[in-house]
């Protein structure tokens, strides 16, 4: 069997989280239940249950997004119309190359026509009517 943990006070929890959340602030790192409960000498477990309270409120702020400082900072008229900008002009040369493949599929699929329509005529002894007649002459 283990042996019972030394459970610290609340007001000690306080002045430790208080810390710690400190230390993440200048850090610039998110909060942790578990780093706190091995702060204080504790399995995660045993502080959840102990400090439910300390340990909402660290899920809390664990949870929230941070603002970051292009959140905060509104792009002025020329960062929106210079985004814009480069949009239009990734779309326009996407479009463009979509264009070009399909103006070659075009072109790829006329002429395989072209020889289909021949071999057609060939092999069921047609002649076209718009082309002139080999034994007459105009």
């Amino acid at each position: 069997m283990s042996r019972a943990a030394d459970i610290p006070t609340e007001a000690r929890a306080r002045r430790v989280m208080d810390q710690y959340m400190a230390e993440c602030t200048d850090n610039g790192t998110r909060p942790s239940v578990l780093t706190l409960a091995t702060k204080l000498g504790l399995s995660n477990t045993t502080f959840r249950r102990h400090f439910p309270d300390l340990a909402k409120e660290i899920s809390t702020i664990r949870s929230t997004p941070e603002p970051t400082a292009a959140a905060e900072k509104h792009p002025s008229p020329y960062e929106i119309l210079a985004a814009r900008n480069a949009k239009l002009r990734r779309t326009n040369r996407s479009l463009t190359e979509n264009l070009r493949f399909a103006a070659a599929q075009i072109q790829h699929l006329a002429v395989d026509n072209a020889r289909l329509r021949e071999a057609l005529e060939d092999s069921s002894k047609v002649t076209r009517i718009d082309q002139p007649h080999r034994g007459r002459r105009a």
